[in-house]
Order: C-alpha cells, then structure tokens, then sequence
C-alpha cells in the first residue's frame, strides 16, 4: 500500500534545488549523492517493472529503489534479510542492551573528523565491554556482541551513540565453560563508564597527536596542542553516559527489538506531519520530559541540515561484531557456545539464492509484500521491466 502522507523524498524534492544553491560550498559529494538518491527513489527516472496478479490480472507499476542506506523508504528489506541472518544466531541466554553515548563537546569533535571519531567510539565501547566482562571480579569471560551507530537524537540534531546487543553471558578463559551473567544483571554501569570514558579520550589524544584530526570553524584553535589539552580537561571528570536497558524477555524478543535499530535513519517518513509554507512539522519524543509525544516545526532548509548531519562517510560500517560473534571465528564459536548451553544445531538454510523477501515480511497493511492487493488470492508475477532509458519490456527479455 502506497504511503498517502508526506515523505522525506518530497521535502528534497521540493527544496532541494534551492538548498544546494544556497549551500554549494559546504556540502559534500557523499551529502549530495544522498540528496540525488532520495530525489530518485522509486521514479521513473530508476526504472522498474509491471506486476501482473496470476488470479485476477490486476496490474501494478513498481519503481526501482535507490537502495541508498540513508533512504527511509530502502531499509525495510534490507531489515528483512540481515534479520534472517541473525536469527540462527540467536542463544538460549538472557541479552542485554547497552548504550555508549559521546558527550556533546566530544560529537562537535566527531561532526568534522566522522569516520575516524566514530571509530573511535566503537573501539572504546567494544574494548569496554570487552575487558569488564573479561575481568573475573565481574564474568570472567569473553562475551560476544554487535554494535550499531546511531548519530541523532529525536529531533534529528547531532547525537553519536551506539547500541551495543550483548548476550548474558560467555565462554571461559580456557573454552571449556559457559559463564551465564546473574538473573537480569549484566555489568555495573559505572564501571563501564568509567572505563569507556578513559579509553576514549586515551585514543583521541593519540589521534591529536599523529594529527589525524581536523579542526574548522569554531573548533579551528584546538589544533594548537595547549588550546586540545584544555578542551578536553573538564571531560576527564564528567560523567560519561553509559545506559543498560533491563534484559530482553527471551532470544526472540531481540530481533523484534532491535530491527528496529539496525536499519534506522535519522527520520522514518511516519513521523512526518506536513509540508507547508516552507515549513516541515514532524512528531518527536521528548526524552527530557518524560517521553512526552510533541510536534515540531523548522524550516525546510533546516530540516534538510539536520538531516544531512547524519550522512555518513563512504564505506563506513554501521553495524559491527565483536567477541564470540567476530565476523572470523563466529561460526566455530557459537557452535560451541550452542553444544556448552545444550542447544539443538539449527536448521541448515535452504541454500537458494532466489530467495525472495516479499514473500516472508509484510506491508503496512499487514499483508505479505507479493501478495495481491486487489483479490488477496494470487501472487504478483513480474511481467515487463523497464528502465528511464528503454521504456518496458517483457521481463525475460535481458538484452
């Protein structure tokens, strides 16, 4: 079911001619190819194909997407699949959820140095965890976990964090034991801030001093080593923000929960309003005053700045995988993982490449995505595919 209300491709769409008129100079190639790729997203101008009900013909065109991962209307399937991959990794254990967040003259830092400051904060947090759980005061084993970066807040302004997926437990020093955590209890967050807090700032100054960073604008004085060392001073001492959720129901319940991270951009087209006089209204939760459900209005040009804050560098990974689940022996070990906790071998995947998600996962309307929307009976078969240069064609036809 096509959305009726507005979407974040009509505000560029709109306004976006005007916003890199205005701002020529400071946008970059990766912002500009986001804003070209939203514009696009599911017109004619990407092609796409005619699909055909094998019940009761009714016919629909489908635009291609631009698959761009900033896009709002392109992270669904991807959702779908990477979901699909996790869930055989799953482990009879409690999980935790476990959020690193950089103090706010730390993320002005970060804004003009991105790939590596957020590098930096997934290296910091994956160490943190890593060496706490390690310590036999606390667990005394290695644990295994993925990360995901987020950079905004619910009112789309900078703000890195990254949400850490951490199973309740782990192998011990020699491999030969399952160290399960206490019942609804993980690691002490003060320890763990404490810890996140020295290990960042150790590898940002290591950073200053191979002069891996930038300084513009505002921050332009902090590239004098003096003006670097007073900045980051009062930080040493600050209260760093490490948040642990209460743990999650079951195995299940984490991939529930966290789709709705991994794939996330700074805004989903629902929390939308309107689009009118130059103005942009969008829903947000205020976390300051009780969660409260409130509406704000910026201006378009606005709208488009903060939401091109978020663009992140080319080939940068968002979603990484730490200890046991470490993308090199991540088999091996949760196979032993799964024999220490008594847990059945999964079922093998089906192997096929053709696998298509439309069949598995569903629509807005709850309906399964091939499904005819007219007759709810028949599937919807591609019949012709086009593309903005050719026009359709039948869709066996490749040349």
């Amino acid at each position: 079911m096509a959305r009726s209300g507005p979407e974040v491709a009509d505000i560029f769409r709109y306004y976006g001619e005007a916003y890199r008129e205005q701002h020529d100079a400071s946008l970059s190639t990766a912002q500009r190819r986001v804003m070209t790729a939203i514009e696009l997203c599911r017109t004619a101008a990407l092609g796409g194909h005619v699909e055909a009900c094998d019940h009761c013909g009714h016919s629909r065109i489908a635009f291609n997407s631009c698959r761009d991962r900033h896009c709002p209307k392109c992270q669904s399937l991807a959702r779908a699949q990477w979901l699909e991959d996790r869930r055989a990794e799953l482990l009879d254990t409690q999980y935790f959820h476990v959020v690193f967040t950089l103090p706010g003259d730390i993320a002005a830092i970060a804004y003009q140095n991105k790939a590596l400051v957020y590098g930096l904060l997934f290296r910091a947090a994956a160490e943190t965890l890593r060496t706490i759980a390690a310590d036999p005061k606390h667990l005394g084993a290695e644990i295994g976990f993925f990360a995901v970066l987020h950079t905004w807040g619910q009112n789309l302004l900078h703000h890195p964090h990254l949400h850490c997926v951490v199973a309740g437990g782990g192998l011990s020093s020699d491999g030969n034991r399952w160290i399960a955590c206490k019942p609804g209890f993980f690691l002490p967050v003060r320890v763990l801030s404490r810890l996140f807090r020295r290990l960042f700032l150790e590898h940002l100054k290591k950073a200053f001093d191979a002069n891996q960073l930038q300084f513009f604008s505002g921050l332009q004085h902090l590239s004098e080593r003096d003006a670097f060392r007073r900045y980051l001073a009062p930080l040493r001492k600050a209260e760093w923000v490490v948040f642990a959720k209460p743990p999650f129901a079951g195995p299940e319940q984490v991939l529930d929960y966290v789709g709705r991270y991994t794939h996330r951009v700074a805004i989903s087209n629902n929390r939308l309003i309107d689009i009118e006089d130059n103005a942009v209204r969008f829903r947000w939760k205020d976390y300051r005053h009780g969660n409260r459900q409130k509406v704000m209005t910026v201006a378009a040009d606005e709208f488009i700045r903060r939401f091109l804050l978020h663009v992140l560098p080319d080939g940068f990974h968002r979603i990484r995988y730490y200890g046991f689940l470490g993308n090199r022996y991540r088999a091996q070990k949760l196979a032993h993982c799964r024999d220490l906790l008594g847990m059945p071998v999964p079922e093998p995947s089906d192997g096929s490449s053709e696998r298509d998600y439309r069949d598995r996962y569903e629509d807005l309307t709850g309906h399964c995505l091939r499904q005819c929307p007219a007759c709810r009976q028949g599937q919807m078969i591609i019949v012709e595919i086009f593309d903005g240069a050719t026009g359709p064609r039948p869709y066996w036809d490749t040349s």
